[in-house]
C-alpha cells in the first residue's frame, strides 16, 4: 500500500511578502496530491495577526479532509469567545481514529509552549500511528523532547510516522537519536540538500519526515509549489506500508 505524506510549516499563513493568505497555504498542499500532512504554526482564533480564524478548520474544510489540532499555546478568551490557540495539526484524505495531545511540559514552572499530536489514522485495512510535532531551538529542552518522543514510541504495536519541524540539522545529536530507531525519509531517497528554511534563502534543512521499519521510502522531494506562500518549503515523500 502506496501513501502520500508531508510536513508543511505554514507560518500562520502569513507569507515571505508579509500578506496572510490561507489561500496560497490551502493550493500548495493541494497540488502535493498528499494524503496526510502535518502543519506547524497554526492559529486557532489566536490573534489578529491570523484575522482570528480557524486555520486548521478552514483548510479541513476547503480541502475536503478529516484533521485534529494540539494546541502548544492556549490563552483565554474575552467573554464567551473561544480560547485563542496556537499550535500543531494534522490534515488526513483518511478517517482520524484518535487523537491525543502530550503536551512538553517536564519542568515545573518552564513552560515553552511545544507539544506532539499523537494520532491514530485508518487507511483502508490498517492503522498507522501518525505524529506531527515541533521542536524547541532551546539545546537543553531539545534534548529532553527528542528523549521523550523516542521514548513514547519504541513499544508501538502500529506502523509510525513522525513528522514536522524539528529545529536541528541532520546528524545532531537529536537527529542520530531519532534516527536510531526511525529512518530519514529525505536521507534514503531525497536529492540535494533539502534545505527547508528559508524559503527567500534556503540554508537550513529543519523539517522532517521520519518512519518505522515498517515503511519503505519510495521518494522524498520538496513542494515548491509557491515558495512566497511560508517561510517554510514543504518536504513530502511517498512510502510503501509493508
Amino acid at each position: 500500500m502506496k501513501i502520500k505524506v508531508m510536513t508543511y510549516n505554514i507560518h500562520h499563513g502569513v507569507g515571505t511578502d508579509q500578506r496572510l493568505d490561507l489561500n496560497r497555504i490551502a493550493e500548495v498542499i493541494r497540488k502535493s496530491n498528499s494524503d496526510i500532512i502535518a502543519l506547524n504554526e497554526v492559529d486557532k482564533y489566536f490573534s489578529k495577526r491570523s484575522d482570528y480564524m480557524d486555520q486548521i478548520g478552514w483548510l479541513a474544510n476547503h480541502l475536503n479532509m478529516d484533521y485534529a489540532f494540539a494546541p502548544a499555546l492556549s490563552l483565554k478568551s474575552k467573554g464567551t469567545l473561544p480560547r485563542r490557540q496556537y499550535g500543531i495539526a494534522l490534515l488526513s484524505r483518511f478517517s482520524i481514529l484518535t487523537k491525543k495531545v502530550h503536551a512538553f511540559e517536564f519542568i515545573p514552572g518552564l513552560f515553552e509552549g511545544r507539544s506532539i499530536l499523537d494520532t491514530t489514522i485508518q487507511i483502508h485495512e490498517k492503522i498507522v500511528n501518525v505524529h506531527v510535532t515541533h521542536l524547541s531551538l532551546n539545546p537543553f529542552l531539545h534534548r529532553i523532547q527528542t528523549s521523550f518522543i523516542v521514548d513514547l514510541l519504541k513499544d508501538n504495536p502500529y506502523p509510525v510516522i513522525v513528522m514536522g519541524d524539528c529545529n536541528m540539522k541532520p546528524r545532531s545529536k537529536g537527529w542520530r537519536k531519532i534516527t536510531r530507531v526511525f529512518q530519514d525519509a529525505w536521507l534514503l531517497e531525497g536529492k540535494g540538500s533539502g534545505y527547508t528554511y528559508s524559503t527567500l534563502r534556503p540554508r537550513f534543512r529543519l523539517d522532517y519526515i521520519f518512519v518505522d521499519r515498517n515503511f519503505d521510502v519510495i521518494q522524498a522531494e520538496m513542494e515548491t509549489t509557491n515558495p512566497k506562500a511560508s517561510d517554510h518549503f514543504p518536504v513530502k515523500a511517498q512510502l510503501h506500508l509493508k
